[in-house]
């Protein structure tokens, strides 16, 4: 199992970046499919998971500025970001769980590398 971010970058307030995680070696229909952030010193914190039924959840912080899709036919995640803030910069992870408490970044088994997203004032 592979997944592979990208789409991260330094934007300035207000602006947008889409985010892309490549994935193979599972199917989205096995797994609930989740985007993660982590900040300097903080913890890895939950942005938005894709559960395997299909319903979509967001944080709090990102509701209505976020959109999480799919593209089943390239095995592809997208977070469309908009909209961003300067507490949005964090490096961006995609990740795979198979079951659990999907908020928790302990549900997941599979990880993407990171993408920075630095969002300056």
């Amino acid at each position: 199992v592979q997944l592979q971010a990208s789409g991260g970058g330094l934007v300035q307030a207000g602006d947008s970046l889409r985010l892309s995680c490549v994935v193979s070696g599972l199917a989205f229909s096995d797994y609930h499919m989740g985007w993660f952030r982590q900040a300097p010193g903080q913890e890895r914190e939950f942005v938005s998971v894709a559960m395997r039924r299909g319903n979509t959840y967001y944080t709090n912080s990102v509701k209505g500025r976020f959109t999480f899709s799919k593209d089943n036919d390239r095995n592809t995640l997208y977070l469309q970001m908009n909209t961003l803030k300067p507490e949005d910069t964090a490096v961006y992870y995609c990740a795979a769980a198979p079951s659990g408490v999907v908020y928790d970044a302990k549900s997941y088994t599979y990880w993407s590398q990171g993408t920075q997203v630095t969002v300056s004032s």
